[in-house]
């Protein structure tokens, strides 16, 4: 008995012991790879961290990722100290700025730096850790890292039709076109029909946060001095509802959204609000790929230029040797010769007197000669007033029906079909009180679960039914899919009776083949799929969940209405969820 006890003991100080290592190498958990291994000094990649290194973890908006990655690279290969002699080594991790947010507030990063893309973030995270603690979580100055323009990435023919890059091009003209029943017909292309115009999710995105406030602004028809009256006025809500009932797709990030008007081309999206150094990159990496190329339009009451601001936490976790060590890559981040390596890579440096030169101009869908005096930098506002541009929003922006599709046959038993139907709660609370959600389930039968419809009056009696669901019996994956289909059919016809327009969305989770004889074919599905090419078309979202899912099957399935597939396990399908949440 003793000696079992032993060996158990040992197991797990062998366990402990290896998590560490871990840690220490950079190892991470958190559903990206870090930069900045291996070790300072060294020549091999891939060798152990110094055990006496001082490790900054550097979470830093995507925005700049290839450039912080180039300096990480080199700060760590120099071989800086602390004043105790202590080597320093940089991690960097690229994140979503309303994401990684939350997760800092939630506990689950514990960054040293955070960089979000920009100063509005640094506002919201500190009136919330304040909130909790009474006091800041972010207390000394946060310096610019870089000054790039938040931009309408748009088809170059489109943007020409429009008069880029001569004309300035505004908020206002963009929700002339998405209202005018000519569309694109009004400016001599009927060919391209109804102008499509889509943006991030403003919870989870910071160029979606910023387009927001921008058209906020321009609504408001001021370059400063927001106020609550204003925001909440019925003037700024009509005009921001003219281009937010229009929008045809939100997304995660504005870099998703780009993917996929990569693969699919002007059918699926005609502009997407993204930053001119992500037009330039696009250009740059993807120009075999894309129909046209992409130019940046700088919306002409003013954008945000954004700063992605360098702030050393003050929190418990960091400890003093960290936090002089972060001081030390801020002043080399922001020397001269660091700020001139942005420009190679499409982003203005925050240091002014380097010069722009290419990619930052035309033939990479720039306008270099564009800066802060032609199109002013809008002030962030406070968080109070964030809040409320956030109300507006939920209150103007197109509201989703969802039917959600659930597999609960035999082979969802176990940790599966928990883990599923946690996912789907999750999802179920990211929704707006004002949407619908129907839940069908599926294994050799089909059932529509009671408590369907607006989410704020059905969704704590869904999740509650949610919650008692066990799996079971074969899978009618073709059938069900119809199903659904043809109950998003139903839905929208009793919407356009009451003159009401929708995001319709399928979320399909599956584990497995079609297993049921007798019923339709796989023929018939795909011949029942709709195009996905109009606003109002039904787009579908699955889930291939686990190695026996027909992944070729769940990507046509979104591939052909416009919509998106992922691929979940046990770990991460709550995740999975959460990234679908952001499309509505």
């Amino acid at each position: 008995m003793n000696l079992s006890r032993t060996r158990v003991v040992f197991f797990l100080i062998m366990a402990f012991a290896c998590v560490i290592v871990m840690v220490m190498a950079g190892v991470t958990f958190l559903g990206g790879s870090p930069v900045g291994l291996p070790s300072a000094g060294s020549d091999v990649p891939g060798t152990p961290l110094p055990q006496d290194a001082v490790v900054v973890e550097f979470h830093s908006s995507n925005t700049k990722q290839d450039w912080i990655n180039e300096v990480v690279e080199s700060f760590n290969a120099e071989g800086k100290t602390v004043a105790d002699g202590r080597p320093i080594v940089v991690v960097a991790y690229h994140v979503g700025s309303g994401s990684s947010m939350n997760d800092i507030l939630d506990g689950e990063i514990l960054p040293t730096v955070w960089s979000p893309g920009s100063q509005l973030w640094v506002t919201r995270i500190n009136q919330t850790w304040n909130d909790r603690t009474g006091r800041n979580l972010i207390q000394s100055e946060c310096p610019a890292t870089i000054r790039v323009p938040l931009a309408i990435a748009m088809w170059e023919p489109m943007a020409r039709a429009l008069g880029w890059p001569d004309a300035l091009i505004g908020w206002n003209d963009l929700a002339a076109l998405s209202n005018n029943p000519e569309g694109w017909g009004a400016y001599g292309h009927p060919e391209w029909g109804q102008f499509k115009f889509g943006h991030p999710h403003p919870e989870h995105s910071n160029s979606g946060m910023l387009s927001l406030v921008a058209e906020v602004y321009d609504a408001a028809e001021v370059t400063e001095g927001l106020t609550v009256e204003r925001v909440k006025s019925e003037t700024v809500a009509e005009r921001v509802g003219a281009v937010e009932r229009n929008v045809f797709h939100y997304g995660r990030t504005d870099t998703d959204i780009l993917t996929r008007m990569t693969q699919r081309g002007p059918d699926y999206l005609h502009a997407v609000t993204s930053y001119e150094s992500n037009v330039i990159k696009w250009n740059t990496d993807h120009a075999e790929e894309l129909q046209f190329p992409l130019v940046a339009i700088y919306p002409s009451g003013g954008t945000f230029w954004v700063q992605n601001p360098y702030c050393i936490l003050n929190a418990d976790w960091v400890s003093p040797e960290q936090a002089e060590a972060a001081g030390i890559f801020r002043d080399y981040l922001l020397t001269p010769s660091q700020q001139a390596r942005t420009v190679k890579w499409g982003l203005r440096p925050a240091d002014e007197s380097v010069a722009l030169q290419s990619p930052i101009d035309l033939a990479h869908g720039a306008v270099p000669a564009i800066t802060q005096k032609d199109v002013p930098h809008l002030p962030y506002p406070s968080d109070e007033i964030i809040s409320h541009i956030i109300d507006t929003w939920h209150e103007v922006k197109k509201k989703a029906t969802v039917v959600m599709l659930i597999d609960v046959s035999g082979s969802m038993k176990g940790t599966k079909i928990k883990q599923a139907v946690r996912g789907a709660t999750l999802f179920i609370g990211q929704m707006d009180p004002a949407d619908e959600i129907y839940v069908i389930v599926f294994s050799d039968e089909i059932l529509e679960l009671p408590y369907a419809g607006e989410v704020g009056s059905n969704a704590e009696n869904l999740r509650l039914t949610i919650e008692g669901l066990y799996a079971g019996g074969g899978t009618a994956l073709y059938q069900s899919v119809i199903h659904a289909l043809e109950r998003v059919d139903g839905l929208q016809a009793e919407h356009e009776a009451e003159g009401e327009q929708r995001i319709y969305g399928v979320v399909l989770l599956s584990d497995g083949l079609n297993e049921v004889a007798g019923g339709p074919s796989q023929a018939d599905m795909l011949s029942r799929l709709p195009s996905g090419a109009e606003a109002s078309s039904v787009k579908i979202y699955t889930i291939a969940y686990g190695k026996d899912a027909d992944e070729d099957l769940m990507a046509t399935l979104a591939n052909r209405t416009n919509g998106k597939k992922f691929e979940g396990s046990e770990e991460d399908i709550e995740s999975i969820y959460f990234l679908i949440s952001s499309e509505f």
